[in-house]
């Protein structure tokens, strides 16, 4: 497994980590089959959020590891707030109580690192604030971050934070290139020109924020996933080219094609099977040329101008 230093590199990370957002409904027996398969495959890291299966991924994730002795020194476990039925809740109130709930599901003291979970346009940040400082001398919350935010979101966040925002979990495939597109782009009137993102990329890559990929397999806003998919004929059959020439399965690929971005992506693999997740975890074996990730680029139906 390939490792990365997280934002300002107190931590060091798995370049893949397990996404839980779909463990909720799966027997303890099979998740805990799952977090061991990660674990032996270098897997550290852990990614949660309060409303994944209503708080139950969180209650089944701890019961998985319950038996094993000092595991929680060894991993570590994200988790995210601030989504809310129907409405997004950045109040101080609700932080905390959501921290605390987490922390009660996970049956742990502490959390590795936080993140909001989207952006709250009524967030008052002298209020995050408050209680970010709360539960960082506390000793609930080691580290803070964001999930699909933009870079004055961050800027505005930051300038009343005393923590340092560590990372910036994102959309981000080969079938949703959003923020790189406009880089490709630059001073052209074509709509992949239009930088819907505030160069987020290079934002976070300035500020020492590292990017995680959520739904490194999908197309589109939960439409589906584009391996294996006959609508992209020409994507799957230049994936399944590099992962022959490659020695390791197709579903590396997309993954390898992530982790090759100098910016240092983590990718957040959200796969219940143990197999596949070896399959994935194959893609830290691997480097794609420049030539390959650009012909990866373009089989998804990108221009290059």
């Amino acid at each position: 497994m390939r490792y990365i230093n997280i934002g300002n590199g107190e931590i060091k990370a798995s370049a893949i980590a397990l996404g839980c957002m779909r463990i909720a409904d799966k027997p303890v027996k099979e998740v805990a089959e799952l977090i061991n398969t990660a674990l032996e495959e270098g897997i550290n890291f852990f990614d949660h959020a309060d409303i994944y299966g209503g708080g139950k991924s969180e209650e089944v994730f701890a019961e998985a590891i319950s038996k094993k002795a000092d595991i929680r020194e060894k991993i570590i476990i994200q988790t995210k707030c601030g989504i809310r039925h129907g409405y997004y809740d950045f109040s101080k109130e609700h932080i905390l109580k959501s921290v605390d709930g987490s922390l009660k599901r996970l049956k742990t003291d502490y959390i590795d690192v936080l993140l909001l979970h989207r952006p709250d346009t009524l967030m008052e940040p002298e209020e995050v604030a408050e209680a970010f400082s709360i539960l960082h001398s506390s000793g609930k919350v080691r580290n803070f971050g964001v999930s699909n935010f933009n870079p004055m979101q961050i800027e505005l966040l930051s300038k009343y934070l005393n923590q340092k925002l560590i990372i910036n979990q994102l959309q981000f495939s080969i079938m949703h290139t959003g923020m790189i597109d406009s880089g490709f782009n630059v001073n052209m009137k074509v709509d992949q020109s239009i930088d819907r993102d505030g160069s987020v990329l290079e934002y976070c890559r300035l500020n020492n924020i590292t990017i995680q990929a959520w739904s490194p397999f999908q197309y589109g806003f939960f439409e589906g996933t584009f391996l294996g998919n006959e609508k992209f004929k020409e994507l799957n059959d230049k994936i399944d080219e590099i992962a022959a020439k490659k020695g390791v399965p197709s579903i590396a690929i997309p993954i390898a094609w992530i982790l090759r971005h100098p910016a240092k992506i983590q990718a957040i693999v959200g796969t219940t099977n143990s197999a596949r997740l070896k399959d994935i975890c194959k893609a830290s074996e691997i480097e794609l040329t420049r030539e390959e990730w650009y012909e990866l680029y373009r089989a998804a139906g990108n221009k290059l101008p």
